[in-house]
């Protein structure tokens, strides 16, 4: 028998997320039996679609169950396999539990090399939440030379790459962030062309004005709420929204509003579409290639935000609902 801690669901959320939502318990681990592997976590990835699977709401994902471990997208290293596609030392990436240790079948696992880039790269920039951005930009906005492009939560763990990704098609880039120091940083180091802060800045469409005084052309949405709702008054004839996330609506008790004249939609010709990235899994060695070819070029940064402890993790999951983290959010576990 082994002995893991792991976190488990002890409460679903009523509003905001609160610590008593999670619960961190000690638990043994039986002996494997035939076809399991032992994995133990190496980072763990905290993401805004953990939120609604809290509740119980039908959704794209199935909701965590009660007393029961959270799991996530994670890293980790097979140390007991009874499994013969599995050998001890196998590094591989996939949903674990939130926990040091998880008994896993083996299925929806992919090993991977820990030698290519350092194991967090696999969780954002080479992993899930830069394959969200790549299919985003490339599929549904299209942005091109002379076009304005918009990305709220322009230096998240998906939005730093998706203004990347559309500077490098040639658009204008304005993005929005949570303080100042996100928003140098998306000019600076990632290539916006402009960044406002969207705490400071009473009315965003104020600022939208001033930095998209041709309107916008492709926007990736990522937060929702009254920021969408100015882009979607400046959106220009045949706009393309990606619609990857509504991170400001997750812990509304009420549900939103949805923008004014809708029949705009209509008028200016406009795409709104929703995607969820795992639908083109297919398409995730062009996504490597590419990306993975600009990351090597130096045409393509990334930042991380990197919490020390599996016991930190609901600190810092209700910390990313919050905006608190810079760039792509992880936990490190072992």
């Amino acid at each position: 028998m082994t002995d893991i801690l792991q976190i488990v669901l002890a409460k679903r959320p009523a509003g905001d997320v609160t610590a008593d939502c999670f619960r961190e318990e000690t638990a043994s681990l039986p002996a494997l039996a035939e076809g399991q592997i032992l994995v133990q976590s190496r980072f763990l990835s905290l993401d805004p679609y953990m939120r609604p699977r809290m509740t119980e709401l039908a959704s794209y994902t199935p909701p965590f169950e009660l007393g029961k471990p959270l799991t996530a997208g994670s890293v980790g290293e097979v140390v007991e396999t009874r499994n013969p596609r599995y050998a001890k030392g196998d590094t591989v990436i996939g949903m674990l539990n939130w926990a040091t240790h998880t008994v896993h079948d083996g299925k929806g696992l992919r090993k991977i090399d820990p030698a290519l880039a350092p194991l967090s790269a696999h969780l954002g920039v080479l992993g899930m939440p830069s394959f969200t951005a790549w299919y985003g930009i490339k599929h549904i906005c299209k942005p091109k030379a002379g076009e304005t492009a918009f990305v709220s939560a322009a230096t998240g763990a998906v939005g730093q790459v998706a203004g990347q990704l559309a500077k490098l098609a040639g658009a204008q880039v304005v993005g929005c962030a949570g303080d100042d120091e996100k928003c140098a940083w998306a000019v600076r180091e990632a290539g916006y062309d402009a960044c406002f802060n969207h705490r400071s800045e009473s009315d965003p469409g104020a600022a939208l004005d001033r930095l998209c005084p041709k309107g916008i052309d492709s926007d990736f949405e990522n937060v929702g709420g009254k920021i969408f709702h100015a882009v979607f008054a400046r959106l220009n004839n045949f706009g393309r929204v990606a619609f990857c996330g509504a991170i400001s609506e997750y812990q509304d008790k009420e549900p939103m509003a949805g923008p004014p004249k809708m029949f705009a939609i209509v008028q200016r010709r406009l795409t709104l579409q929703g995607f969820i990235v795992s639908d083109h899994a297919p398409l995730m060695g062009e996504f490597a290639a590419e990306v993975g070819g600009l990351l090597k070029s130096g045409k393509l940064k990334s930042r991380e935000t990197v919490i020390d402890g599996l016991a930190k993790a609901p600190q810092a999951f209700m910390g990313l609902l919050r905006g608190e983290n810079f760039g792509k959010l992880v936990v490190k576990v072992s």
